[in-house]
């Protein structure tokens, strides 16, 4: 624990101490003010659960487009600048660096969620929404980060590219939110696994809605380890070069 705690602490302060940390959580917290107003608040009159729906519905959005953002870096940018011999030979383990790597960026896209909480608020202060609902759909975004973060952190492992990273982390999370256009046009029982596999339709609808289902969270929980074990098995192949 202290080494992931050592590394957690290494990664914040390096999104804290540079300048694309505070620029992906600015630019994404206003993107979200803008379409809070624009798409959210600006279609004319709705009912206040509506409004949540709709602020929750594009927040998923960003917060993938911040998860991809924030992880593209991790290790990619160890290989790049040569630090990579370090980490591998040091005391940690690959679990350890990778769990550690990958929650520093999730941290980071907590403290981004956290900064849109007055907008909900905002809703509830001159409307009528029920708390559970706020709860809930930031539960599914909470839920959705952890999963892209470990997608970017994985694409991340594989290329010492930052941009190469990115490209490949966005394509993987791009392909989780259509994947029930697939399943629309596959043959049984293909066509239910795509449909199982979609991040929105199948899973996240229901926190935007205000429902918290057992099945969806232990779905983005299956899918953040997944990618966890990939990107371990990245790096204890790279250990053993």
């Amino acid at each position: 624990m202290k080494a992931i705690a050592l590394i957690i602490g290494r990664e914040l302060g390096a999104y804290f101490r540079g300048w694309s940390g505070w620029l992906i959580a600015a630019g994404i917290l206003l993107m979200q003010g803008l379409l809070f107003n624009v798409y959210a608040l600006g279609d004319g009159e709705k009912l206040s659960s509506k409004v949540l729906q709709d602020y929750f519905y594009f927040s998923m959005g960003m917060t993938i487009v911040a998860s991809v953002l924030l992880s593209m870096r991790l290790i990619a940018e160890e290989r790049h600048d040569g630090t990579m011999v370090l980490l591998l030979t040091s005391p940690a383990t690959d679990w350890q660096i990778t769990v550690g790597k990958w929650m520093s960026a999730w941290l980071f896209v907590l403290l981004i969620l956290a900064g849109s909480f007055y907008m909900p608020l905002m809703v509830a202060v001159n409307g009528s929404v029920h708390p559970g609902h706020i709860f809930a759909g930031y539960f599914g975004l909470v839920l959705v980060g952890a999963a892209t973060t470990a997608m970017g952190t994985f694409t991340s492992s594989l290329t010492s590219s930052q941009v190469v990273a990115v490209i490949l982390g966005a394509i993987l999370a791009t392909l989780t939110c259509v994947m029930w256009l697939f399943s629309k046009v596959a043959a049984p029982p293909l066509d239910e696994l795509m449909a199982y596999l979609d991040f929105y339709y199948k899973h996240y609808q229901d926190f935007r809605e205000g429902t918290i289902h057992t099945r969806s969270v232990v779905f983005f929980g299956s899918v953040t380890f997944f990618f966890l074990l990939l990107t371990r098995q990245v790096l204890g192949a790279r250990r053993w070069r």
